[in-house]
């Protein structure tokens, strides 16, 4: 049964969210700010958080961002109507998804599924083919689908689900130009929409990861209105 942590302050949310998930076969804790569920993390992790971004004591992004210092642990956040710079900040820091209020929790099942049953078939060696579960090497590039691993020019690289995705996609045919529609389809299931703004934000965490252990990385090109190509090194 996996777990969920559902963090907001909102009490209605909590009490209605937790009732739908629980009904839908998860197994879930409750946080009303960012504090109580780090601490609580630091004990045993989730196996997949949802956080609201405007909390009191410590906020979605703060705890994304202590959260990321030592876990990979997927995350959705719960953003605001109108405001497209939390969901932006919010991909950018390692965010693997996000949902807008007032939402369906329809939807938000669908997104907690999809990020999991991802994660699942990264971690499992019966849910790829050999070729997705064999280790890549693509010049400077290491990738491990079985161990989630990736290292570049030796160097380990700490991936989100997504991020992995992405670039596993790219990586697998060098050269050979991937749009944002089919990466979409890569990185998440056929009955959840994103749009392009999410992707490219993936695509920017996952370059500044990569330039945090070489500055000078630039395998990852950018085709302007086609989409992206890996160049090996």
């Amino acid at each position: 049964m996996p777990r969920i942590a559902l963090v907001d302050d909102d009490r209605n949310i909590l009490t209605s969210v937790s009732m739908t998930l629980e009904a839908e076969g998860f197994d879930v804790e409750t946080y009303n700010d960012g504090q109580s569920a780090l601490d609580a993390f630091n004990r045993r992790l989730p196996d997949l958080g949802v956080f609201d971004i405007k909390m009191p004591r410590m906020d979605g992004m703060d705890l994304l961002q202590r959260l990321r210092q030592k876990s990979r642990m997927p995350v959705i956040f719960l953003t605001s109507k109108d405001d497209e710079i939390d969901e932006l900040m919010g991909l950018r820091m390692g965010a693997d998804d996000y949902v807008k209020k007032p939402f369906s929790q329809r939807l938000l099942v669908e997104r907690i599924r999809s990020i999991l049953r991802r994660q699942d078939a990264i971690a499992s060696d019966a849910a790829g083919t050999p070729e997705e579960s064999a280790v890549m090497q693509r010049g400077e590039l290491t990738m491990d689908p079985l161990r989630h691993a990736v290292t570049w020019k030796g160097k380990d690289v700490s991936l989100t689900v997504t991020e992995f995705l992405l670039l596993q996609a790219l990586a697998q045919r060098p050269g050979f130009v991937k749009s944002r529609d089919q990466l979409m389809d890569v990185a998440y299931d056929e009955q959840v929409y994103v749009d392009d703004r999410t992707i490219d934000s993936h695509i920017k965490r996952l370059r500044k990861k990569m330039r945090a252990v070489d500055d000078d990385f630039s395998a990852i090109e950018t085709l302007y209105g086609i989409g992206y190509r890996y160049n090996e090194e």
